[in-house]
C-alpha cells in the first residue's frame, strides 16, 4: 500500500547538498516526490511510495548526507491523497 508524507527538516541542512542527497535517497528507494529549500531555512519535501519504503527513507534523511550537515528536527505529518508523481524533483 502506497502513502505519501510531507517532511520539514531544521538544522544545517540548506548548502550541503542536502537536497541532492534527498532526490539520490528517494530514488534509491523507487518513491516519487519533491524536494526544496524554504525560506527560513528548512528542507520540505513529499515523499510517496510503499510504506515499508517511506519508513526506511525517513530513516536515513534523519541522518542526512554526511558531517557537514545536521538535523536538529524533523516533522513528519502523513498526506490524505496520493498525487502519483512519475519522479523524485529537486524544486
Amino acid at each position: 500500500m502506497n502513502i505519501r508524507i510531507r517532511m520539514s527538516i531544521k538544522g544545517h541542512v540548506q548548502g550541503v547538498g542536502f537536497r541532492q542527497f534527498t532526490q539520490l535517497t528517494a530514488i534509491q528507494y523507487g518513491l516519487s516526490g519533491w524536494v526544496r529549500n524554504c525560506e527560513d531555512g528548512s528542507v520540505q519535501l513529499e515523499a510517496e511510495g510503499p510504506k515499508s519504503r517511506i519508513d526506511t527513507f525517513v530513516s536515513t534523511i534523519k541522518k542526512g548526507p554526511h558531517r557537514f550537515s545536521h538535523v536538529h528536527a524533523v516533522d513528519i505529518q502523513q498526506k490524505e491523497h496520493l498525487q502519483n508523481d512519475k519522479q523524485f524533483n529537486i524544486h
